[in-house]
Formats: C-alpha cells, sequence, structure tokens
C-alpha cells in the first residue's frame, strides 16, 4: 500500500495543533498548568520531529535542537523568578528574529531556484501564490525585526541596563513614524520588484530601528502590555513565515500565539485603562496637572516602626497581603509567605489580593507566590477583594503604588483615572512598606500614603518584613 507522505505528515501537525490549544487550555488554571506546559511542548517535539523527518539539513536541525535545548534547560535553572519577565521578553525577541531571518534565507532559497525565470514565474510554476509569498515574506521581516529590537530594549529596561523612565522626547514620535513610513513604502518596493533580495535586509534594518522607537517612551513599569503586545508579535511574524515556506503547523501555532497574545493585551490595557491604540504606537499618557507631593503629603503622612506594627496583628482577624513590583525587586515573596504562615498560626485569616498588572508581566505576582509555596486559594482576584475589603483589619500593601492609589477613583482630571484599583484605602488599617514615598509609573504622588489609616513602614521589602516577622514572635 501507497503511504502519501504529505498527508501522514499534515495529520500529525494537525494533533501537533490539538496538543498546542489543549496545552492553552490548560494553562488557564494553575492545577493543569503542568499538564498544559507538558502538552504544549509534546505538540512542538512532534512538529519538530516531523518537520525534520526526511529533511536534506538533518544534522544541522538536530545541532540546533540540541544547542536550544541546552540553552532552555539553562535559563530554566539559572533564571530567578524575579527575573522572568526579562526572560520572557528575550523568548519573544528570538521568536521574532527568527521568523524574519528564515523567511529572508527562504527568499533567497527561492531566488536561486528561480534563476533567470524570475520570482513570480517560477512559484506560479511551482503552485504557489506569488502574491502570498511576497507580502508574507516582508510581514514577517518587518514584524520579526520590531518584536526583536522591541524585546531586547525592554529586556535592557527590566534588567535597569539602560534607564526605565519614560521618555516623552518628540524625536522619538517622529522617528517612529519615519521608521513606520520607510519599512512599509520599502515593503511595496519589494512587492513590485521581489527579485531585490537585498531589498528584505534593508526593510529588516529600518524595522529593527522601529522596534526601538516603538519601545524607548514606555517606562519598565509599564512592561505588561508591552511584553504582551510583543508576545503577539512573535507570533503573528511565525504565522507569517509559515505562509512563506508553506508550513501548516508554524501558521496555526503562530496564530495561536498571536490572537492570545493580543487578547492579553486588551486585557491588560483595561486594567491599566490604557488605549490599546496608544500602546501600537508607544504613546504614554501624560501626566496632568495636579497636586504636588508636598500638597499630598506634608504633615500628613505617619511612619511606623516594625514593633507598632506587630502590634497591629493582635487584635487582627482578617488580614489582606497586596504585593506589587516593589516585594519582587526585594525578593521578598519568601518572608511574606512566612509573615502569612505566622499570622495564620495566630487563627488570623490572611488572603492576598493580586492585581493583574502588579509587577512586570501578566500574573508575575502569581508566580513569585507560587514560588514561596503560597497556596494558590489564598489569591484573590481584585474584583473579590473589593467587595469584602471594608472588613479587613489590617491591609499590608508591599511594595505596590499605582495599582493600590485612590486618585485613579476619585480624581477624574488624574493621568489614572478610571484605572482599576485594589481598594485598600478602605480596609480599617492599612500599612505600605515602601523604600520612600517615590511616585509608581504615572509620575503622580499617591493619598494613600497621607490617609488617616495609613502608617508607613519604610526600607528594603525582604528586610522591613523580617524585622515585622521578629517582632512578631517576640511579643508572643
Amino acid at each position: 500500500m501507497n503511504v502519501d507522505t504529505d498527508s501522514v505528515k499534515n495529520i500529525l501537525y494537525l494533533l501537533a495543533s490539538v496538543l498546542f490549544i489543549l496545552g492553552i487550555k490548560g494553562l488557564t488554571h494553575p492545577r493543569t498548568a503542568v499538564r498544559g506546559n507538558l502538552l504544549g511542548a509534546a505538540g512542538m517535539l512532534l512538529a519538530i520531529v516531523v518537520t525534520m523527518v526526511g529533511s536534506d539539513h538533518l544534522g544541522w536541525l538536530i545541532a540546533g535542537l540540541v544547542v536550544g535545548g541546552l540553552c532552555g534547560i539553562v535559563a530554566a535553572y539559572k533564571i530567578e523568578m524575579t527575573g522572568m519577565p526579562q526572560l520572557v521578553a528575550l523568548f519573544n525577541g528570538f521568536g521574532g528574529i527568527a521568523s524574519a531571518l528564515v523567511a529572508g534565507a527562504v527568499l533567497h532559497d527561492y531566488l536561486d531556484k528561480a534563476g533567470d525565470t524570475g520570482l513570480v514565474q517560477w512559484l506560479t510554476a511551482e503552485g504557489q501564490d506569488p502574491t502570498q509569498v511576497i507580502i508574507a515574506t516582508i510581514a514577517s521581516g518587518i514584524i520579526g525585526a520590531v518584536t526583536f529590537s522591541g524585546s531586547v530594549l525592554a529586556f535592557a529596561k527590566l534588567q535597569q541596563l539602560v534607564s526605565s523612565a519614560s521618555n516623552t522626547n518628540p524625536l522619538l514620535k517622529v522617528g517612529n513614524v519615519l521608521c513606520t513610513i520607510v519599512a512599509v513604502g520599502l515593503g511595496v518596493v519589494l512587492f513590485m520588484n521581489p527579485d531585490m533580495a537585498g531589498l528584505y535586509w534593508v526593510i529588516v534594518l529600518v524595522s529593527l530601528a522601529l522596534g526601538l522607537f516603538l519601545v524607548l517612551p514606555i517606562g519598565g513599569a509599564d512592561m505588561p502590555v508591552v511584553i504582551t503586545l510583543l508576545n503577539s508579535y512573535s507570533g503573528i511574524a511565525a504565522a507569517a513565515t509559515g505562509f512563506v515556506i508553506n508550513n501548516t503547523v508554524l501558521i496555526v501555532a503562530g496564530s495561536l500565539v498571536g490572537a492570545s497574545g493580543l487578547i492579553l493585551t486588551r486585557i491588560m490595557c483595561v486594567a491599566m485603562n490604557r488605549s490599546l491604540t496608544n500602546v501600537l504606537f508607544g504613546v504614554m499618557a501624560e501626566v496632568g496637572e495636579g497636586p504636588s507631593s508636598d500638597e499630598v503629603y506634608a504633615g500628613k503622612v505617619k511612619s511606623a516602626s516594625p514593633d507598632e506594627v506587630a502590634m497591629l496583628f493582635d487584635g487582627a482577624r482578617r488580614v489582606l497581603i497586596v504585593p506589587g513590583y516593589g516585594m519582587a525587586a526585594a525578593q521578598a515573596q519568601h518572608v511574606v509567605s512566612d509573615l502569612a504562615d505566622l499570622l495564620m498560626a495566630k487563627g488570623i485569616d490572611v488572603e492576598y489580593g493580586i492585581h493583574p498588572v502588579a509587577g512586570r508581566m501578566p500574573g508575575h505576582m502569581n508566580v513569585l507566590l507560587a514560588e514561596a509555596d503560597v497556596p494558590y486559594d489564598l489569591l484573590k482576584e481584585m474584583d473579590d477583594v473589593n467587595t469584602t475589603i471594608e472588613q479587613v483589619d489590617v491591609a499590608l500593601v508591599i511594595g505596590a503604588n499605582d495599582t493600590v492609589n485612590p486618585s485613579a477613583r476619585t480624581d477624574p482630571s488624574s493621568p489614572i483615572a478610571g484605572m482599576p484599583i485594589i481598594d485598600v484605602d478602605k480596609a480599617r488599617t492599612v500599612v505600605v512598606v515602601k523604600r520612600s514615598l517615590s511616585p509608581g509609573f504615572a509620575g503622580i504622588p499617591n493619598p494613600l500614603f497621607a490617609c488617616d489609616n495609613t502608617l508607613m513602614l519604610f526600607g528594603d521589602g525582604k528586610k522591613v518584613i523580617g524585622e515585622l516577622i521578629a517582632a512578631i514572635k517576640e511579643a508572643g
């Protein structure tokens, strides 16, 4: 019986696609997340093996598989949980540049095979749609390059290798517009003259600059949206490359990543009260006129010591812990977990209030707390927390700022007006652990710090929480 090799490959690719979908579904809940990861990995391994079978470059493929696998293993063991956002940003970038390089290499391969016949005529003779291949190649080059340079810059901002502050220099907007026009214009020229392969790499270079101009204006604290958007870009670039090489599983996988990334980006935009259009073009909300820090804080901020805060927990029945990026920066998740365990041993009801954009990427706080073995059922979403926040005796805010700023709810002129927040100011007592009164990414003072029911516990999060634990133990 004759076996159609292409049909078998397509069936196996379909199976790999199903595994990808089941993997994404599994990631929707922590209890099934590990299984989801394994299903997704199995789907990718199957797709790679099927692609390798019958290849003329099997040695190179195996070498790439070994090197990539080793890099993944080393990264998994070496990268701290606090560095996960940076790692995700780099992975997005690698996916983007891989798509751009593959599309460019295939374009040159097609041109070599076409010879004097011409690319359009050769593709037509080979049964391929020239318009589809050329447009997909251009799209892969532009989007893949933008993803790579933007992701590398996002990594540098998160790693504090470059300033993570937002940049409103008008020249960045000019560069953004110019690079977009040039990249698209060169893409049109390449579409009209597909035999000019060298032009593709010029498009890639311009797009690399475009990626920098897109991410440079965005502050480091705004990375949740940027990371999800770049993740979507990497998927779209992969799908475009799938059309270039006529690979079904790459189209499906890229489409899944692109679509899920856009959905998550939209969720993040809503959570941060940001327009998706502004994110796409790297536009930050301007800080409007408002009260100065001196006007908000002068004579109103009350500082406390760990011993004084420890006394608050003696009569507390319910405690809400609200983590932010400051907890991640101080790597305080383990001592925070120890504090929660100590309070629960005293019969106190402890929960964690998780804002959807707390940290530097979606789920950042969840991942950090999971690393510290915090039971998942103690993590409560913002909406669930806010419904009963007035019953909380002590709200302990650790390193969060804008995500608990009541100006979003009370000041229509505030840059963060309308942004959903955790309403910790409605708790009976609020304790804020923070290094200083410095503002968050919005660059505005936080009236929470000056509320009558707020105490400030200044210092490094890890050190301060450790001192608080010692004070509670000493008090018995």
